[in-house]
C-alpha cells in the first residue's frame, strides 16, 4: 500500500491537496508483458492505494467517462497525490484523460511531472490529435489511445508516426455507437464483432502498435469473460482490458504462455541454432517434425513474450 492509513484524507479539502503532493517518482516500467489492463476509478481511494501491489500487468486510472464532471478535478488530484507518494509498482501505470478539447490537454499538462508510465487519450480521431498529444506529453511517457471512433478505426494503421505512441485500447461500445451499430451484437460468435476485432488486431500490428481488446462489463460473469479471453487469444490477441482482480487473474492465466509451448519453443531454438551452425536451416526433428526459419522465428516470439530472451 502507498499510505498506511487514509484517515488524513477524510478532512483534507481539495484546495489543500497540492501541499501534500510527494516527491516520489517510481522507476520507468521496463517489462512489456501486457496480459491484463485493469481500469480503476481514482475516486475509490482504497483501490488507488493498492496500485503499487496489484497483480495487473497494467493499471489505467480513469479520468474520463466514469467520472462525473463535478468530480473530475478531485479524481485528477487523487491521482497526483497517490502517484507522487508511490515509490515502486509492478504494474505499468497509465492515466486515461478526457478528449483533448474537453479537458485532456489541461490534464496532461498538470500530470506531466508526476511519476507514471503513459497517458491514454480518449476519443482520438486523427493524426492531428495524436500530434497534439505528443507535443503536450513529457518525453519520458508513452502515448496510448482509446480507439472508440470510426475515424480512428478506419485510419489506425496510419496513425503511428512517433515511437512514443505504443498502445491502442479497443473501446468497443463507443466504437459500435460511432459506427451506427447496436451494442446488442456484442456476442461471442457474431461475425461482425469478429471482423471488428480482427481488423483492429491486424491494423495495430501492421503499425507497430500493441492492441488491447475491449472490457467485458459483466464483472461477475467470469465464465463468459474467460470465453472471450480464450477466443481472443486464438485470434492472436495478447492483452485484455479488465474491470477488477477477478478478471485480472483470468486474463493473466489465459494470455500467459503455457509450459508446453515454452518447452516446444526452447527445443526448437536449441536444435535450429545447432543445425544452422552446420549450414542446415531446414531439417526433420524427431519431436516436432520439419523445422525451418519461420518455425524458428515463431519459437523466438513465444520466448520473447514470456521474457525468456
Amino acid at each position: 500500500m502507498i499510505f498506511e492509513s487514509l484517515d488524513f484524507l477524510d478532512t483534507l479539502p481539495l484546495e489543500a491537496y497540492s501541499k501534500h503532493f510527494g516527491t516520489s517518482c517510481k522507476p520507468r516500467h521496463t517489462s512489456r508483458t501486457f496480459r491484463s489492463n485493469m481500469m480503476l476509478n481514482p475516486l475509490n481511494l482504497k483501490h488507488l492505494n493498492r496500485i503499487d501491489c496489484s497483480d495487473a500487468d497494467m493499471i489505467t486510472l480513469n479520468l474520463e467517462d466514469a467520472i462525473a464532471p463535478s468530480r473530475k478535478k478531485e479524481a485528477l488530484y487523487n491521482i497526483a497525490l497517490f502517484v507522487s507518494h508511490m515509490q515502486v509498482s509492478e504494474s505499468f501505470i497509465i492515466v486515461r484523460t478526457n478528449p483533448l478539447g474537453e479537458g485532456g490537454e489541461e490534464e496532461i499538462a498538470f500530470l506531466n511531472d508526476f511519476g507514471f508510465d503513459a497517458v491514454r487519450v480518449a476519443k482520438v480521431k486523427n493524426e492531428l490529435e495524436i500530434d497534439r498529444a505528443l507535443t503536450l506529453l513529457s518525453p519520458d511517457k508513452e502515448l496510448h489511445i482509446s480507439l472508440e471512433t470510426k475515424e480512428a478505426y478506419r485510419n489506425l494503421s496510419r496513425l503511428r508516426f512517433d515511437e512514443r505512441f505504443t498502445v491502442a485500447n479497443l473501446g468497443i461500445l463507443d466504437l459500435l455507437t460511432s459506427l451506427g451499430l447496436p451494442q446488442s451484437i456484442l456476442r461471442l460468435g457474431n461475425p461482425t464483432i469478429d471482423y471488428i476485432l480482427g481488423k483492429f488486431l491486424v491494423d495495430a500490428k501492421t503499425a507497430g502498435i500493441h492492441p488491447i481488446s475491449f472490457m467485458f462489463q459483466e464483472y461477475n460473469d467470469t465464465e463468459t469473460f474467460k470465453s472471450w479471453c480464450e477466443h481472443e487469444k486464438r485470434m492472436g490477441f495478447e492483452s485484455k482490458a479488465c474491470m477488477g482482480p477477478k478478471q485480472v487473474d483470468i486474463a493473466n492465466e489465459i494470455f500467459g504462455v503455457d509450459e508446453t509451448s515454452l518447452q516446444r519453443a526452447r527445443h526448437i531454438k536449441k536444435v535450429f541454432e545447432a543445425h544452422a551452425a552446420q549450414g542446415e536451416n531446414g531439417f526433420m526433428d524427431e519431436t516436432y517434425g520439419f523445422i525451418d526459419e519461420p518455425i524458428y522465428r515463431d519459437a523466438l516470439l513465444v520466448l520473447k513474450q514470456e521474457g525468456k530472451i
